[in-house]
């Protein structure tokens, strides 16, 4: 058995790849999309509790990958992506509990730097952060329509951070990635309600900021 574990045995996968300036493949993840919330003391709360709460839902996401090779630690990595998301807002603000669930596309471009450890075999982990520019497709932000008709509107152009961890397998013909990956937003996407309508819903709220989730796996 102790000959199994001997580096003569071992056969290293594609150790060209890691030498490459530049390489391309294609991701697949799960996510968790949340909103974190501060509500408006007037309206979005009662005697310190909360008349506003979200329920993330799990969904799923793919997208692209480019990456750039700087040196043997470092990769600049560019991973444009499309989310595929649903929330469930219910608001305790009137009699009767009202629930919207909130549907969004994201276009997800993340510009991440890789630092990765020396190769083990054939594997290496790697940690990565950067930042994200998302594009919702569903943000309903110039719907003259509001949540007295029942739509919830958010900011179509948003901006965030991402931290991401796994390990890199390498296979005979290909590089296995999973890894996890949290994404949080820097700006408040909540557009209010128009002027005439109740205080039951945008209004009991002060900032909206997604948080983020993903269990990722990357084929390059």
């Amino acid at each position: 058995i102790s000959q199994l574990f001997r580096n003569k045995d071992r056969v290293e996968q594609r150790e060209e790849q890691d030498t490459y300036p530049f390489s391309y493949g294609f991701f697949l993840n799960l996510n968790n999309f949340d909103y974190k919330m501060v509500l408006n003391p007037k309206y979005g709360m009662y005697n310190n509790q909360n008349l506003v709460q979200s329920k993330p839902t799990y969904s799923f996401g793919a997208g692209l990958i480019a990456r750039m090779r700087l040196n043997d630690n470092f990769d600049l990595r560019l991973e444009p992506g499309l989310q595929f998301v649903e929330r469930e807002l219910t608001f305790k603000t009137q009699s009767n509990d009202q629930v919207r669930r909130v549907k969004s596309t994201y276009v997800d471009i993340p510009i991440m730097l890789e630092i990765h450890a020396d190769r083990w075999y054939n594997s290496r982990p790697y940690v990565a952060g950067g930042f994200n520019y998302l594009m919702n497709l569903q943000s309903n932000s110039t719907s003259a329509d509001d949540n007295q008709q029942g739509i919830f509107r958010t900011t179509t152009h948003n901006f965030g951070w991402s931290a991401e961890m796994g390990i890199q397998f390498y296979f005979s013909r290909f590089k296995l990635t999973p890894g996890f990956r949290g994404t949080f937003f820097f700006n408040n996407e909540l557009v209010s309600d128009n002027a005439s309508t109740p205080p039951y819903w945008a209004a009991a709220m002060n900032t909206v900021q997604t948080r983020a989730f993903m269990f990722v796996l990357k084929f390059e």
